[in-house]
């Protein structure tokens, strides 16, 4: 059996000694950050590292809750983090599984780029672009507000669109443009607040993409009474 990997402290020093070229993207209540996080051989690797690491829910966890009825999901999900970590997203509790090494190494190497701190991650796969996510929000109360949510995006490129809240439904209050970016293989995209309160975001099904991509969500989960003594900004 081939022996994987190990990722080492610097490993990660010599692939962040520059700082990255951060694109700002904004629009109102919008703010995110974007960047080639690794080169496409270091992305190329990791996605496949991932490939055998990662064990993806299955049966009712792999399903989400829609009016009280569970309902199979376009794509596969599993949470890793910190131990004892609950997230309840989808009307579904998930317990974090203990980091492997490979996401270890993408969470130190996100907090290297960002300087932000991260204890959990949700990670997305789709099998092609058949897989997608509809329209939603991240506000899920577990999840520290005053942390950005950290976006790594590993495989086929996907469209990634962010739409204004008031701009949703048949009869929207506002015309606001919606924000559409393609995210590559090896990126970073950092949604900083209050982007999650205005906007949606989605990942539109495009059947012309064959190939996969994994998605990794960082994000920072605080209990209540850690929410309780954060002093008022």
């Amino acid at each position: 059996m081939r022996e994987k990997r190990r990722w080492r402290k610097t490993d990660i020093a010599a692939e962040f000694s520059h700082p990255l070229p951060w694109r700002k993207i904004e629009a109102e209540g919008l703010d995110c950050d974007y960047a080639l996080l690794f080169s496409k051989d270091e992305a190329d690797r990791l996605f496949k590292q991932l490939e055998e690491e990662v064990e993806y829910f299955t049966e009712e966890k792999a399903q989400v809750r829609v009016f009280g009825k569970l309902h199979s999901i376009p794509r596969k999900q599993a949470t890793y983090g910190e131990p004892g970590l609950m997230y309840s997203f989808s009307g579904v509790q998930h317990l974090a599984r203990p980091w492997t090494p490979t996401l270890d190494y993408i969470r130190d190497a996100v907090t290297e780029a960002t300087g932000r701190t991260f204890n959990f991650v949700l990670v997305n796969r789709y099998k092609d672009g058949h897989d997608h996510i509809g329209e939603h929000r991240d506000d899920e109360k577990e999840l520290d507000p005053g942390c950005p949510i950290a976006s790594v995006s590993l495989g086929a490129a996907r469209d990634f669109v962010f739409r204004h809240r008031e701009a949703r439904g048949p009869g929207p209050r506002r015309h606001i443009d919606p924000v559409k970016l393609e995210l590559a293989h090896g990126s970073l995209l950092l949604m900083n607040q209050p982007t999650n309160t205005h906007w949606y975001h989605s990942l539109p099904a495009r059947k012309r993409i064959l190939s996969p991509r994994v998605n990794l969500t960082f994000r920072r989960i605080v209990s209540q009474g850690q929410k309780e003594q954060r002093p008022s900004q």
